[in-house]
């Protein structure tokens, strides 16, 4: 059975990083933009994260010019930018395409192991995001493909997705179940 630990990243440098460095811990991989509507959600992923390293936690970072091309700038800049505005000291990689032909081979793998299955209707920019999507492609909502910046999955200490969460889910959603993994 294929886990992420079967994958290499590039760091923000452009090295090589094999996800067996991150074994035994529990992860979230998420895909950013440090300009979008979801981008200060960066400070409750610091938070997530300082809570939690202690215990076998960390949040891997794939900024993604994607939707909107709202990660504009170098890996570098990007870095930068979240170090200054959110203090963030979790790992960032090299910036990435999370769908299509050049998709990341480790996105393609999470994608694959956990579907969209949904916005969470209750947060505020959901509809604005079903409207737009539905209206770019009605049956959006049948693909796997990741939908826009800040999704999240989460990967136990064996390497195994355990859940996706779309930006609309909240980050007590989230706390709970890394809580309940590690």
């Amino acid at each position: 059975m294929k886990t992420i630990y079967d994958y290499t990243v590039k760091d923000r440098k452009g090295r090589n990083v094999s996800l067996r460095e991150y074994a035994n811990e529990v992860i979230l991989v998420v895909n950013t933009a440090t300009r979008c509507g979801f981008t200060p959600q960066y400070t409750e992923l610091e938070q997530l994260y300082e809570k939690y390293r202690s215990h076998g936690f960390n949040i891997l970072d794939f900024p993604c010019n994607q939707f909107g091309q709202q990660a504009p700038g170098t890996s570098e800049e990007i870095h930068e930018f979240c170090q200054l505005n959110y203090a963030t000291k979790f790992p960032q990689f090299k910036k990435i395409d999370v769908n299509g032909d050049k998709a990341s081979p480790l996105f393609t793998f999470l994608k694959s192991q956990k579907p969209f299955a949904g916005f969470d209707m209750n947060h505020p920019i959901a509809k604005i995001l079903d409207e737009m999507l539905s209206k770019a492609d009605p049956n959006y909502k049948d693909s796997p493909d990741i939908k826009w910046n800040f999704t999240k999955f989460l990967i136990d200490k064996k390497g195994i997705v355990r859940a996706r969460f779309e930006p609309t889910d909240s980050m007590e959603k989230i706390d709970e179940q890394v809580a309940a993994i590690l």
